[in-house]
């Protein structure tokens, strides 16, 4: 069952179902209604087509990778991260790096297939996340193409057919709380110019063309970490979609979300990170909090580099998705102060 949850904007704030978020919630002194707390978990729909590296995310109990049971155990922690006030999450169509970071990327993640179609096995998990999205009240922000994935696309006509088949797909299936990021941040290492600043705009143009029964869903795109979005696409998004990473300075993080409202083409949007890698949640200033200072969501990328041992991320493969790691716990309970839970 599908439209329970609507997601929707009314000048810089979110509503769920009509009402504003957290409504009524002052923290700090910082006022929380109409923001969107959340997680990057973008790889809830995960798997590896490539034959020589799909044994490297194999489950420790098993010595076999499962993208369904990938899929069971992220939905079956869905109801904690809620529990703690985080009202959305993001998924992407092509995932992202299972190392955190990495520029060599010989596995093939992508629900997008070279000519653009769409692949029925990773929709059907995404129906599933979804669903369980939709009952739980919560937000998705799906998320198309991932830089290093993108290039297993065969050209613009092949990008263009996933943008409107992905939105296409999400339009009929009757999902009223998904928000679209076009691509996981704009301005690096895309090979293909219509994934570029420049062309961006004119994909999310064409994603917020696509309508049915006269309901359309709302689009942005990212940058990388500490970018401003350009002109051409603060005119054309629904909502502005900044990264923390590399931003080392919560002083920037405000900066950041300043420059942004003063940017060419500002009209009152939300303005949403749901890309930080930075912690510190036990200290009195954080990414986080400098944020919500300048009245911007803020979204958790918890990743996991190789030298981290056993810290669980979100993002390395196979993951933990539940809260099981001293960071994990940090940020949820911030999360559960701020948002008054």
């Amino acid at each position: 069952m599908t439209g329970k949850t609507e997601i929707s904007i009314q000048g810089e704030q979110f509503f769920i179902n009509g009402q504003i978020t957290y409504p009524g919630v002052i923290w700090q002194g910082r006022r929380i209604e109409g923001l969107l707390l959340n997680s990057r978990m973008v790889q809830g729909i995960f798997d590896d087509l490539n034959p020589e590296t799909r044994s490297l995310w194999a489950y420790p109990d098993t010595g076999q990778w499962d993208p369904d049971r990938n899929s069971r155990e992220f939905i079956a922690a869905m109801p904690s991260w809620r529990a703690h006030g985080v009202l959305a999450f993001t998924l992407n169509l092509q995932g992202g790096s299972p190392y955190g970071y990495s520029k060599d990327q010989p596995w093939i993640n992508s629900a997008i297939a070279p000519d653009g179609s769409l692949r029925g096995d990773y929709l059907g998990r995404l129906r599933q996340i979804l669903d369980a999205a939709d009952g739980l009240g919560m937000a998705v922000i799906v998320s198309l193409f991932y830089f290093g994935q993108e290039k297993n696309l065969v050209g613009e006509t092949a990008i263009i057919r996933g943008v409107e088949g992905a939105v296409d797909w999400i339009l009929e299936q009757g999902d009223r709380h998904v928000l679209i990021e076009i691509n996981n941040e704009c301005n690096v290492r895309y090979q293909q110019p219509l994934l570029m600043p420049e062309g961006v705009h004119t994909l999310i143009a064409r994603a917020k063309s696509r309508s049915r029964d006269g309901r359309r869903l709302l689009v942005g795109t990212s940058y990388g970490g500490g970018v401003v979005p350009q002109e051409k696409v603060v005119r054309e998004s629904d909502f502005l979609l900044l990264h923390g990473n590399h931003v080392d300075a919560p002083a920037r993080i405000r900066e950041m979300v300043q420059q942004t409202r003063q940017a060419a083409g500002y009209t009152p949007k939300p303005i949403l990170f749901n890309e930080d890698d930075h912690f510190a949640f036990d200290q009195p200033d954080n990414n986080f909090i400098a944020a919500l200072d300048e009245y911007a969501s803020w979204g958790f990328f918890d990743y996991r580099m190789a030298d981290e041992g056993d810290d669980d991320g979100y993002q390395s493969m196979p993951v933990n998705w539940e809260i099981s790691s001293e960071r994990k716990r940090e940020f949820f309970e911030l999360a559960r102060r701020i948002a008054g839970n």
